[in-house]
């Protein structure tokens, strides 16, 4: 009778098997499936890179701290009339480069093409003019910008901020800039601080006039790339800024700003660059540094590679004084400043230096095991690890034991905790010194002593 059952099971097992083969036959072959790839001007960051964004956001959440900067973060989504207020609706930023559109709700949102205006909005929005001044920031996040993708600069790229609001003293600017030459000091890059006063609302116009002057004097302006001839009715003082060959001849014998300040602009600016001769800050005077947005008055500045081979490479950031953006976004009148630092330019200086770099993470103990009860035992222990805060690492998908040492071996662990049948059965554990290769029979009750008391006399 058993027997018989036996062979009932077999047949029945058989004829299953059978059937699964005869529907598998019948599957049509599939088809090729479509694969995607990163959209133009995106980049993932991968395992190698981290180590290095990582390093770049330490430092400068070392430095926040230093200077007592206090971390907000901001959304990535603001409504798009933000940005078309503070940059101006005739900017590049708006007219060019912003990722703008209409959600479900019928309403224009667009993709944080920059930090500042939102870090404003933030201030308004919260009332922080309520609280001691001045406020310090720091920030860190994605911005997107449809440009041209080149060297250093993406579609999505990441950006530093620090920003200091409601004070005006030329103390302020000084103390920003010496923060910025640290950041990139500490991270071994040489810079130079590029900086000029671009003036107020009461000396402005007559450096404009100047300058609209000279544009249109004969031959000059049909010299002009077709932004700039835009420019030159619109926004004369982007004329400086921009990056053509022809308009950049153009400006090097254009009037200097510098030379049409009001008393109050010229003092600040003088005062700032005393502190900064005080500080050791080296710094080139640059009369045809304006930056690239309208809301930038008196101090502006740009952090350049040092380096004769490197004076037209993009800069690695930059910033200036905003003390009317505040008010003209709908809140109290309020000085302001602060600066941003593009990530992605910065981990590539740091990569193509090949600075030794330790690895991201250290780990003082493997738990290795053998065969599934050990590999059940080894869990709860590694959790236990874990909770008492000793660096732990694990490999428990592998089955063989040399495999797991030599995973044990590439982490650089001090040591290594092995169970296996016969440490089970006895209610041991081996301590390997991976060192050494000594080993060493333990309770395994008196693990967590035993290891802490190693990793502690040493």
């Amino acid at each position: 009778m058993t027997d018989g059952n036996k062979t009932k099971k077999f047949n029945i097992s058989k004829s299953r098997a059978s059937q699964e083969k005869a529907a598998a036959a019948k599957i049509p072959p599939q088809k090729k499936q479509e694969t995607f790839d990163r959209l133009r001007g995106m980049k993932d960051v991968l395992f190698d890179d981290w180590k290095y964004f990582s390093l770049v956001k330490k430092k400068a959440g070392e430095l926040a701290k230093a200077y007592s900067f206090r971390r907000l973060e901001t959304p990535i989504l603001e409504n798009a009339k933000l940005y078309e207020r503070s940059s101006g609706n005739g900017s590049d930023l708006v007219t060019k480069e912003m990722y703008s559109f209409l959600d479900k709700g019928g309403d224009k949102i667009a993709l944080r093409p920059e930090g500042t205006p939102s870090i404003v909005r933030a201030y308004i929005e919260h009332g922080m003019f309520t609280l001691p001044q001045p406020i310090k920031t720091f920030w860190y996040g994605s911005l997107f910008r449809y440009e041209k993708p080149q060297s250093g600069r993406y579609r999505e790229h990441h950006q530093i901020n620090f920003d200091v609001f409601g004070e005006a003293k030329p103390m302020a600017d000084a103390q920003l800039i010496l923060l910025a030459y640290n950041f990139f000091k500490e991270l071994q890059i040489d810079i130079q601080v590029q900086i000029n006063s671009i003036g107020c609302p009461l000396c402005r116009p007559n450096y404009l006039k100047q300058l609209v002057e000279y544009y249109q004097t004969r031959g000059k302006r049909s010299k002009l790339c077709v932004d700039c001839k835009k420019r030159l009715i619109k926004n004369p003082l982007r004329l400086l800024d921009c990056k053509e060959e022809t308009c950049i001849e153009l400006a090097v014998d254009a009037p200097q700003l510098v030379d049409c300040l009001c008393e109050d602009c010229k003092n600040h600016f003088v005062r700032v660059l005393e502190y900064l001769d005080l500080l050791a800050v080296p710094y080139n005077l640059n009369s045809h540094l304006v930056r690239g947005l309208d809301y930038y008055n008196r101090t502006v500045f740009e952090f350049t590679p040092t380096g004769e081979e490197e004076r037209r490479q993009l800069s690695l950031g930059g910033g200036g004084r905003y003390d009317y953006l505040v008010e003209f976004m709908g809140g109290r009148a309020t000085p302001a400043i602060g600066f941003g630092i593009g990530v992605e330019r910065v981990v590539s200086r740091v990569r193509n230096m090949a600075i030794p770099m330790e690895c991201e993470e250290k780990y003082d103990v493997f738990v290795a095991q053998l065969g599934e009860a050990s590999r059940q035992k080894a869990m709860t222990l590694f959790e236990e690890l874990r909770r008492a805060n000793i660096k732990v690492k694990e490999a428990f998908t592998k089955e063989n034991l040399k495999s797991q040492l030599e995973d044990a071996d590439r982490a650089k662990v001090r040591y290594a905790l092995i169970l296996g049948q016969k440490e089970l059965m006895d209610g041991t554990i081996l301590i390997r010194d991976m060192e050494s290769g000594i080993q060493e029979v333990v309770d395994f009750k008196k693990i967590l002593h035993e290891i802490d008391k190693r990793l502690n006399n040493q």
